[in-house]
């Protein structure tokens, strides 16, 4: 059994997450600059089997897409091209960078660590990723 791999996209970094082989727990794993997420995931992927990627798909309150799919698309579009062996999900990604920054409050981070963008997106990684294991688990 392979991980599932969870992306935040964004326009300048994008967070990303992953389960461990039984696909039980998320884990943040890092943030990528958006420039290089095309190696990163080269390497990984020779690294890690990867069964899922869950991408993060920007909705707004009334369900429809919001303005920041035209960047996403494009990024799905390619990562189902190099690698279309690998099943692609789309995750609601509504409130996620609201839902961390309020994980990093609770966890105690001082107000420096919250300013840690980069965080935020791994946080955000892993809460679509938690989300798509328990919509999952619904089935």
């Amino acid at each position: 059994m392979g991980r599932i791999l969870a992306i935040d996209y964004g326009k300048k970094r994008v967070g990303v997450a992953v389960t461990d082989p039984l696909q039980i727990i998320a884990n943040g794993l890092t943030t990528v600059n958006t420039k290089d997420i095309w190696e990163f995931l080269a390497d990984y992927f020779k690294k890690e089997t990867v069964d899922c990627i869950a991408v993060g798909y920007p909705k707004q309150l009334n369900n429809q897409a919001s303005d920041s799919v035209r960047y996403i698309n494009p990024f799905l579009g390619r990562l189902r091209k190099l690698y279309p062996e690998i099943d692609v999900k789309l995750v609601d990604e509504r409130f996620t960078s609201k839902i961390a920054f309020q994980t990093m409050i609770d966890a105690g981070l001082k107000k420096k660590a919250r300013q840690n963008k980069g965080l935020v997106d791994t946080i955000s990684a892993t809460i679509i990723l938690q989300s798509y294991l328990e919509q999952r688990s619904k089935y």
